[in-house]
């Protein structure tokens, strides 16, 4: 299969096509945000959500550009609002008068209120992922629950990581379907 074949196919919601395209520019993906970010983890977390949203929105894809130019676009963008997300959290540094300066240092650590609403929304995920196929179970869990690597998952599954990284793209969208329904 070529990729402009690959490209259409998937415009058709083909499994195929998909699995084909993720295989085929992964590496490259990879590599960029590894590059970028100098984390495995982080690396392989947006890598996943790159190719998620390039999937969602593939009818938005012009073929006057490179596929992979189009990819490695989203994949930058995905890390650049991840590094947004992270320096939110710091407050700027403000004057309480003329001769004291002080940080001003956000206190993140959570409420009693805030630890019983994260364990309700932990509990109603949770409800939410035994929906799912139990294969699609078991890689949320491992990844998530567990943080295990793909590799790790692909070890644990006895699957190629490739196999992985799809079920996991899979699930997360057929998750956030379910998550959406139940709203």
């Amino acid at each position: 299969m070529e990729v402009n074949e690959a490209i259409e196919l998937a415009k058709n919601k083909e499994q195929i096509a998909f699995k084909f395209l993720l295989d085929h520019f992964w590496n490259d993906v990879y590599g960029f945000q590894l590059k970028r970010t100098q984390n495995e983890n982080d690396a392989e977390d947006i890598t996943i959500q790159t190719f998620a949203k390039a999937f969602d929105k593939i009818h938005t894809y012009n073929s006057k550009y490179e596929f992979k130019t189009w990819l490695i676009t989203i994949s930058k963008n995905l890390h650049i609002d991840l590094i947004r997300k992270k320096k939110s959290i710091i407050v700027s540094t403000s004057a309480a008068n003329d001769d004291d300066d002080y940080h001003g240092i956000i206190d993140d650590s959570p409420s009693p209120e805030d630890k019983i609403i994260t364990e309700q929304n932990l509990a109603k995920l949770k409800r939410d992922i035994k929906k799912l196929k139990p294969h699609y179970q078991d890689v949320i869990n491992l990844r998530y629950f567990h943080e295990l690597s793909y590799s790790e998952i692909a070890d644990q599954i006895n699957e190629p990581v490739n196999n992985v990284k799809v079920k996991l793209l899979r699930a997360k969208k057929l998750l956030a379907h379910i998550i959406d329904a139940s709203r």
